[in-house]
């Protein structure tokens, strides 16, 4: 994420750090739910700012807001690792012609199930669900996401890539 000032970082309250988030201003992102401990986000992603040539909302857009979430959520609940988006999937069911609403909850059960794996291996590759909602509540994009999870110092070696 961008390093703003102390004195700005201080007065700023995460959700308007996230929206600060270079990528995310470009695009116009607005916070509308962010939990305390990063397992719960709700971010609007405004069509008027993001419009394709065809009048619906840019996949690319929704492409890039989507890519850092399940990272900067598992960085929030197992702080002390590096966290990265290892592979990435959107599958566009419906064409946006609202806003979007992308929802992301991290569930307790998949919580629990990589911190075993961290302490059994010191690192985990899970996999998060999430989506973008119209303005009518309808699924119109399913994102995949598969992040890794390494400790903080971890470096890849050949038998690691594979992995």
């Amino acid at each position: 994420m961008m390093k703003l000032p102390e004195a700005l970082r201080r007065r700023l309250s995460p959700a308007r750090r996230l929206e600060w988030y270079p990528p995310f201003r470009a695009m116009r992102v607005r916070v509308l739910e962010l939990g305390e401990d990063g397992r719960c986000m709700r971010l609007l992603l405004p069509l008027a700012a993001n419009r394709n040539p065809g009048g619906g909302m840019f996949g690319g857009a929704m492409a890039c807001l989507a890519d850092p979430i399940a990272a900067l959520a598992c960085n929030r609940v197992f702080p002390g690792h590096q966290v990265w988006t290892r592979d990435l999937q959107l599958d566009f069911r419906h064409e946006g012609r609202s806003d979007m609403e992308l929802r992301f909850d991290f569930e307790p059960a998949l919580e629990r199930a990589i911190g075993g794996e961290l302490a059994a291996r010191g690192r985990a590759t899970p996999s998060f669900d999430y989506g973008f909602f119209d303005n009518q509540g309808r699924r119109c994009v399913q994102v995949h996401c598969r992040v890794a999870i390494r400790p903080l110092h971890y470096r890849p070696s050949a038998r690691n890539e594979q992995e």
